[in-house]
């Protein structure tokens, strides 16, 4: 019986992440019509300290997701979604996200924690990287919380070549299987002979390590980047959207391979980011998407950090 539900719930997730990929594909026709789905964002590069670490915000894209009942508030309905984003002064019809990747440069190797949505889906990852005045060549390291196509698909350029030929692409064990299984199988040849896989808690550069984040998918990861006495967090899709996801984090996110997990790690680890007031790095909220989460009521708020 227990074998049975552990099949039962591995389907499940791939059944979510192919869902994913399907979704987010769509959106890209979809948005031609309508506002929704992938959208282009211009290019940006804002840089901030960590301790003695200069690290940059690069802005990739925008995905406007629909308040249908279908993403956000699944089990609380459009209604109440809307309640929600009326009293943060929002659009009630579309929960707008950021696509944001971190550039981190520590030595002589540099780092870029995920790499967007990728050309086919309006990112401009490289064009804000040269912002930076960064060459995709300079890249050393790519760490993926996790293979959503969001945060894998800048790994290739708009010919299907790496978009970053000299780096290390490092995800964890979980994440590697389930794309190589189940994911665009031209990025996986792409990709494979670059690819180095751990498991969460691996410190894969001084001062950077994994993190679990249970709930979103298999093997998804944050990166704690710390700096001296000075910590930042990339909380991965711990939280997706700055208002919904942090004034209710108890409601299902479609995104999410295991709703009840998902839920369970966002209000403990909000609680304990609010608490400890340490710096985030988070993917999908305004960019630069850096500040702090801050209690409100009973339930969280983003407080952008000082540009």
């Amino acid at each position: 019986m227990i074998q049975q539900q552990q099949h039962g719930d591995e389907r499940m997730r791939i059944a979510t992440g192919i869902l994913v990929w399907v979704t987010l594909t769509l959106a890209v026709t979809a948005s031609a019509q309508e506002a929704f789905g992938p959208q282009a964002a211009p290019a940006a590069a804002h840089s901030f300290s960590v301790g003695t670490l200069k690290v940059t915000a690069l802005r990739d894209a925008q995905f406007v997701a629909a308040n249908d009942g279908k993403t956000f508030g699944v089990d609380a309905g459009p209604a109440a979604v809307s309640e929600v984003l009326r009293a943060a002064h929002a659009p009630t019809d579309r929960i707008t996200l950021s696509v944001n990747v971190l550039l981190v440069p520590i030595g002589q190797r540099v780092l870029l924690l995920d790499s967007g949505l990728g050309p086919k889906l309006h990112g401009g990852l490289l064009a804000s990287l040269r912002q930076a005045g960064v060459s995709p060549d300079a890249v050393t390291d790519i760490l993926i919380t996790h293979t959503h196509p969001d945060h894998v698909g800048g790994l290739l350029d708009a010919n299907g070549a790496l978009a970053f030929p000299k780096a290390t692409i490092r995800m964890a064990n979980a994440e590697w299987a389930w794309l190589q299984q189940q994911g665009s199988a031209e990025l996986v040849k792409a990709i494979s002979a670059h690819v180095q896989a751990f498991e969460p808690g691996a410190e894969l550069a001084p001062g950077v390590k994994s993190l679990a984040i249970k709930g979103h998918t298999p093997g998804h990861v944050g990166y704690e980047i710390v700096s001296g006495q000075a910590r930042l967090l990339d909380i991965g899709d711990l939280a997706h959207s700055s208002i919904v996801s942090l004034a209710k984090p108890s409601w299902t996110v479609a995104f999410d391979s295991d709703a009840a997990a998902a839920k369970s790690t966002r209000m403990t680890m909000l609680s304990q980011l609010a608490k400890d007031h340490e710096l985030v790095f988070a993917p999908h909220f305004p960019y630069p998407g850096v500040g702090h989460v801050v209690m409100a009521g009973d339930a969280f708020a983003w407080q952008a950090a000082a540009h």
